[in-house]
């Protein structure tokens, strides 16, 4: 039986930075906390989606920012969304999508990356290197890009234009999309192509694996990809992503933010309801044994037009 729950979520108004780097630009900004959607969560596990519910929502009670959540577990067949379809500027998270546009086009053509090809993508993903990623964002092409987002199914997801990737629109959505495609089989990517993804996100350097592995239990595989950009309006963008494997669960979580006054300020709200949400899925894995994020996240800063 697949139960419903459906509660107001208290996410306070966005908070704006002061002057920082650059113009708004591009994109539908994320709608007003004032008029804040609910969390909505769903299970065939008796319970687990009124105490998810509940638990995201504790979390967010004193953020401030704007907030979109995306959880799905296919062991327990549970959902969570807040926010689902608002757009973000991507920022580096946009870097998984780039690496499985590179696969699923290599694949059209039944070839092998080259080794140039290779090492780039290791380091966009391993180390979020911004160079590597524009090299590749180059050679595809946009045309390329929006290729692989129609196959994927990612239809609300709009490249960058101009060569900034970083401002790619993305929703929790497609983000939840691009993981289960990753996650598990399917047509668009290869069992290769996915193993390899899996493999840099798992490999992620320790200073930028913070965000949504927070409080995951050491039992479970965690391969994550974050991204933050700092902007004139509406202040800091943070963003994790990431799939979970082990413990008796596969499941893959998207939180999407904006309004933040600080990066530190996303970041421990990310890490919050990660928190909430893997111990929520996994009551039994004592605390010593839950995943302990860096205490100095890091991130490669993304280029994006100046004003």
């Amino acid at each position: 039986m697949t139960r419903r729950i459906s509660l107001r979520a208290r996410v306070l108004p966005a908070v704006v930075a002061a002057g920082i780097l650059v113009p708004a630009v591009a994109g539908a900004a994320p709608a007003s906390a004032a008029t804040a959607p609910q969390v909505s969560c769903t299970s065939s596990k008796a319970g687990l989606a009124a105490k998810l519910q509940k638990d995201i929502t504790a979390a967010l009670a004193t953020r401030t920012g704007t907030v979109a959540i995306g959880l799905r577990d296919r062991t327990t067949n549970t959902t969570c969304t807040l926010r689902a379809t608002t757009s973000y500027d991507s920022a580096s998270v946009v870097k998984v999508t780039v690496l499985a546009a590179l696969l699923w086009d290599a694949k059209k053509t039944n070839r092998y990356l080259t080794s140039r090809e290779s090492t780039l993508a290791t380091a966009m993903i391993t180390k979020s290197d911004n160079a590597a990623t524009t090299a590749l964002w180059n050679q595809l092409g946009v045309a390329k890009v929006k290729g692989f987002l129609t196959a994927a199914g990612m239809t609300r997801t709009v490249p960058g234009s101009g060569g900034y990737w970083g401002l790619t629109q993305i929703n929790v959505t497609d983000e939840q999309r691009l993981l289960s495609l990753v996650s598990a089989k399917n047509s668009v990517l290869s069992d290769n192509a996915r193993a390899y993804i899996l493999k840099l996100m798992k490999n992620v350097v320790s200073s930028q694996k913070w965000g949504t592995p927070a409080g995951a239990p050491s039992a479970v595989s965690v391969h994550v990809k974050n991204g933050w950009l700092q902007r004139a309006t509406r202040g800091w963008r943070v963003h994790s992503i990431g799939t979970f494997q082990g413990g008796g669960h596969d499941y893959t979580v998207s939180v999407l933010t904006d309004g933040n006054s600080t990066m530190n300020y996303g970041v421990t709200t990310i890490q919050a309801v990660a928190k909430a949400i893997h111990r929520d899925l996994t009551p039994t894995a004592p605390a010593a044994s839950r995943y302990t994020p860096t205490a100095t996240p890091q991130e490669a800063y993304v280029a994006v037009p100046r004003g």
